[in-house]
């Protein structure tokens, strides 16, 4: 006898909506949690984009093709492309740190 897994959608937050508002919270806290995550999803963004832009670097620097570069790192071409375009939502940030670290560039963390 299988498993029946439920997946019907019984509600769509709209893109503009605050999801924290929609989770219960009161409004001044959903605002204030509203607020705080878009801060860390621009942190997050702010190194991936500075992580590619280290990697994009080092190819100009090497005057390397992206096809060189994705058989060093053992990746397709798109995916250097997609490095090279600071498409950060196709990477996590180890990712672009082993990345990094493939093409001797170790990347080290300052807190504080």
């Amino acid at each position: 006898m299988g498993i029946r897994v439920d997946t019907k959608i019984r509600h769509v937050t709209p893109a503009d909506t605050n999801i924290f508002a929609e989770l219960g919270f009161e409004e001044s806290e959903a605002k204030q949690l509203q607020v705080s995550a878009e801060k860390e999803v621009e942190q997050l963004l702010a190194i991936k984009r500075q992580l590619m832009q280290e990697i994009a670097l080092w190819i100009a620097e090497n005057k390397l093709r992206q096809v060189d570069v994705a058989a060093r790192l053992n990746v397709s071409r798109p995916r250097v492309s997609d490095v090279v375009n600071l498409k950060t939502n196709k990477f996590t940030l180890d990712t672009l740190v082993m990345m990094l670290g493939k093409l001797g560039k170790p990347v080290s963390v300052t807190v504080g």
